[in-house]
């Protein structure tokens, strides 16, 4: 028997979240280290499901209210291995490739400010995140003037010259 659900996840308009997958209760104090030691001015709470022996929800962060967040978003999903983390003052993509080469993390399901929802499969062993949906769907596609915002976009946030 195969159950599915769809789990919102609760956050800020001003946070971003990254939700991810590791294998051991390790990754809680790595990703701390990693993040905590990517940009001084990052604000960020994390939270990892742990899916063996006591399997408590493992959390660590610098910032209460998102480390609050964090705990309170892995419960809902309750996925073992799970992980998740909320970001303030600085974005996924400047920490993204250092979470990713935590030893620990198998994969990242999504990294985004945009609204997500966590696919979720529950069997008789557990539940599992079967994928994320993230935002909306494409509305059409850019024309030349949603090329020159973009190209405008990137660079005003220091990302291209």
């Amino acid at each position: 028997m195969l159950e599915l659900e769809a789990v919102r996840m609760d956050f800020p308009a001003d946070a971003n979240i990254i939700v991810g997958q590791s294998h051991f209760i390790k990754t809680v104090e790595d990703l701390y280290e990693t993040l905590v030691g990517s940009s001084p001015g990052l604000r960020f709470g994390l939270a990892f499901c742990e899916s063996s022996g006591p399997r408590l929800v493992r959390w660590a962060g610098n910032d209460d209210e998102l480390t609050k967040l964090a705990v309170d978003n892995a419960q809902a999903i309750g996925a073992g291995h799970s992980f998740i983390v909320f970001l303030r003052e600085g974005f996924p993509i400047n920490v993204l490739n250092a979470v990713k080469m935590v030893q620990e993390v198998c994969r990242i399901y999504c990294a985004t400010a945009n609204p997500v929802e966590v696919v979720i499969g529950e069997t008789d062993l557990g539940r599992a995140i079967l994928g994320v949906v993230d935002g909306g769907s494409p509305l059409g596609v850019e024309t030349d003037d949603d090329i020159a915002e973009r190209k405008i976009l990137l660079r005003r946030f220091g990302y291209k010259m």
